[in-house]
């Protein structure tokens, strides 16, 4: 039973209030941080939907008084209105942060489907994501009873909303707008948000949610929940936020360096001779490569989903997985949680209870479930040598929306594509599928081999998934400048909703516009024209307007987290877009070479992600929140606390079918915010901060920018991520204010980090002195700085010094 707390009280780690409506409980995680639960049943739920396993401290006050009642945490205040239940969230400075508008808990049943012991009548259909069961005779059960909720609020005018995951339309602020968060190809939720007025909202659930701000209200309304439960986050800075919302969630797993290199793509290889052969290529052209990828069907025809390979195609992986090490080329395998009736996987997982009530999907909420999918992917697939993973449709159910000619209304496809969820999950696990998913590779990955860092490229996540060493990928986008255009705001969404690793499908997933036959994947009886495979470029890389288009797509990847170029009916290789000395081809290479030369710059970025909770993708108000032209800018963003990225998303060059464009112009016009000096990447010209600049962009370049102060540190000739370079590292310093950076350094695969063997080096600029300190450092690494010459870099000048782990100071 909910016991009333006795106010006014201090040093409490939760406090109770009860109103005629129902109880709150306010429980204090830190001083910038309170959950608030909202129930009109008896006791509160005794879990987190989503995992929250922080403890809450003994921070909270509260008091009471005619109007209302007043907890606070020391750095953050709420008080609830005594005749309507309203909140009114206070920062430290006594500013209003958000007035909420109420709550709403209505009683809705909660149901589960079954076939009340009948047999199964099984539809099986062939679709895009395999072969999929379909059960005819599945009826809804009455379980119990739970709550539809609304959290309401009254945004300020000037207010701007961010965040929710990564969508399909590129919405920037959601102010104005409606969006369903529902797991989809091209669709991740993310059940926060932040403010510009400097909170974010974690709601706990793993529901569908909508939502919504417009003439019927500005509120989150939740389908199934226990109870409303939500985590009001708030600090000095919109990074602290996120550094909050990780506390909460978990804290991101370090991925192996080498993933921050090039990975090729494409669907997809056909035999292990080719994957081997594609690595060796790049060798010889002394193009940089860290990865290549398998995508689907590493197993025998009509077999989806199976972790037993066909022997045939890949007759000895151990044998592969040593060519492609000798060529210092790691490698990455699809794997699927459907599997196709009739399969050794699928009769096992059927045989123990393991799969999901469509029976061909497996049980990823189950434990033992989640074992023996491990133990399948081990038997061939890791023990074979393959060093990640590519876990696609992990949604898991896309079918019913993913077909017709015509793409369906945003309500119609929540409907279809929740429900199914729901069905399959659970109301209350909806979205939940693939955060389980992910845990199951991560944790078994670990225990069966410590030293070796998990790898998930995953189409699907959840808050929470940052912990299980996945990097979210946009889903199968097509080849379109407008599809690009959206995309650069959706990565900043997903930093905004906390998940620091995401990447895309470079040069979009589908490029041509044809029938589902030319797919080759077995379906080809369906002939008819599907909505989402709708690139613009029927020629594919013979079109010089699709060559354009996928340059300025490889540039902006460069500067992502992943560096990665896949997708369909167009193969991907830099030899498709022409031979060395042509402007394609050199673009390409020209940006590979640009994304290993700035590896040691991007790998301490990716450390600070660990060490600090920090973001690699920065929207500019994480780092400018007083230039208000900056927080509005949805075109550009920060890479790390230095570099600033403006994608090209216009053609400048070609129109379809290789037309020349007659009136293309080839400068950019981009915005570089207030309080600082820059200076153009690739030129070094000067820039004063606070305005618009206009900057020639040839085809083998985007412009990016360097803050004044900063100090990046690159290499040369690098082939691959973990490469030892033969020539000293760089430390390129950019004048007109101080500034520091922190240079990252550990083994690069290994989970040691954790227990804390790794370099944290502090680089300092004093820019009156002309000085550059470099720090200590404790370990030394395969490449590490310890003992290398270095070249510090200013303009003109370079002054060379040798780091030997203690700190030093050089005049430049």
């Amino acid at each position: 039973m909910i016991e009333e707390t006795l106010l006014p009280c201090e040093h409490r780690d939760e406090v109770c209030i009860k109103t005629r409506e129902g109880s709150f409980r306010f429980r204090s995680i830190s001083e910038n941080i309170i959950r608030c639960e909202y129930t009109p049943a008896e006791d509160f739920a005794a879990i987190s939907a989503i995992g929250v396993e922080s403890v809450a401290i003994p921070l909270l006050s509260a008091r009471e008084d005619e109007e209302k009642y007043t907890v606070s945490s020391g750095g953050l205040k709420v008080e609830v209105n005594k005749n309507d239940s309203r909140f009114t969230w206070i920062g430290l400075s006594g500013e209003k942060l958000l007035q909420e508008g109420g709550k709403e808990l209505s009683e809705t049943p909660v149901v589960f489907y079954s076939t009340d012991g009948e047999e199964p009548i099984i539809r099986r259909q062939k679709t895009v994501d395999g072969e999929r069961n379909f059960i005819e005779n599945l009826r809804p059960v009455k379980e119990r009873m739970a709550y539809k909720a609304k959290l309401k609020f009254e945004f300020a005018p000037d207010e701007s909303i961010h965040g929710l995951g990564q969508a399909e339309e590129g919405i920037f602020n959601y102010r104005g707008h409606t969006q369903y968060l529902y797991q989809h190809n091209m669709r991740t939720p993310i059940p926060f948000f932040v403010s510009s007025k400097g909170y974010g909202i974690l709601i706990d659930c793993g529901c569908l949610m909508t939502f919504n701000d417009d003439e019927r209200g500005s509120y989150i309304h939740m389908e199934n929940v226990e109870q409303l439960d939500y985590y009001f986050v708030t600090g000095e800075r919109m990074e602290d936020i996120i550094a909050g919302f990780r506390m909460l969630t978990g804290k991101a797993a370090l991925l192996p360096k080498w993933s921050f290199g090039y990975i090729q793509s494409k669907e997809r290889y056909e035999n292990q001779q080719e994957l081997v052969d594609i690595a060796r290529r790049y060798r010889e052209i002394n193009v940089g490569l860290d990865c290549v990828v398998q995508d689907w069907k590493t197993w025998k025809d009509d077999e989806w989903g199976s972790k037993v390979v066909d022997k045939e195609r890949f007759p000895d992986l151990k044998a592969m997985s040593k060519e492609l090490e000798d060529l210092n080329v790691h490698s990455m395998v699809s794997v699927w949680p459907n599997m196709n009736s009739g399969t050794k996987d699928h009769d096992e997982m059927k045989e123990k209870g393991f799969l999901l009530k469509d029976l061909c999907t497996y049980d990823a909420f189950n434990e033992e479930a989640r074992n023996t999918y491990w133990e399948q992917c081990n038997s061939e697939l890791f023990s074979g040598g393959f060093d990640s993973w590519w876990c696609d449709s992990t949604e898991p159910f896309t079918g019913p929306d993913w077909s017709g000619k015509y793409m369906r209304e945003p309500w119609e496809r929540f409907e279809l594509v929740g429900r199914e969820h729901e069905k399959f999950l659970g109301q209350q696990r909806a979205n939940l599928y693939s955060l389980y998913h992910a845990r199951g590779i991560f944790e078994n990955q670990r225990i069966t081999n410590p030293h070796k860092r998990v790898l998930n490229l995953t189409r699907s996540g959840y808050a929470g998934i940052q912990k299980y060493g996945t990097m979210l990928w946009s889903g199968d986008v097509s080849a379109s400048w407008d599809t690009l255009k959206k995309q650069v705001v959706e990565g900043i969404n997903m930093a905004f909703s906390g998940m620091p690793w995401w990447t895309l499908d470079i040069g979009g997933f589908f490029v041509v516009d044809k029938n589902w036959e030319k797919r080759g994947c077995g379906c080809n009886n369906d002939p008819n024209p599907k909505w989402f495979w709708h690139g613009e470029y029927e020629e594919g890389t013979d079109d010089l307007a699709y060559r354009e288009l996928y340059v300025r797509w490889l540039e902006y990847g460069v500067f992502l987290p992943m560096f990665r170029s896949h997708g369909t009916d167009t193969a991907r290789e830099i030899w498709n877009f022409g031979k060395p000395g042509e402007v394609f081809y050199d673009s390409i290479a020209k940006s590979i070479a640009l994304r290993y030369s700035l590896m040691p710059y991007i790998y301490s970025v990716a450390g600070n992600v660990f060490l600090r909770d920090g973001s690699m993708i920065r929207p500019l108000i994480f780092d400018f929140p007083r230039d208000d032209k900056a927080i509005r800018v949805d075109n550009e963003y920060m890479f790390g606390p230095s570099l600033l990225v403006c994608p090209v998303t216009e053609p400048m060059f070609f129109g379809k079918n290789s037309s020349i464009l007659a009136t293309a112009n080839t400068t950019v016009r981009c915005y570089l915010p207030e309080g600082c000096a820059w200076y153009d990447l690739y030129t070094h010209e000067r820039f004063y901060g606070g305005v618009e600049v206009t900057v020639n962009s040839a085809l083998d370049r985007i412009p990016v920018f360097v803050r004044a102060g900063s100090i990046i540190p690159r290499e040369k000739e690098l082939s691959y991520a973990c490469e030892e370079a033969k020539t000293p590292l760089e430390f390129h310093i950019y004048p007109g204010a101080n500034g520091s950076f922190h240079f990252y350094e550990d083994d690069g695969d290994d989970y040691s980090y954790e227990d804390g063997v790794l370099n944290d080096i502090l680089l300092s600029w004093d820019d009156d002195r002309g000085e550059l300190t470099v720090g200590a450092s404790s370990y030394i690494f395969p490449g590490s700085l310890k003992g290398r010459k270095c070249v510090a870099v200013l303009g003109t000048r370079r002054k060379e010094f040798t780091y030997m782990g203690r700190e030093i100071t050089v005049s430049v």
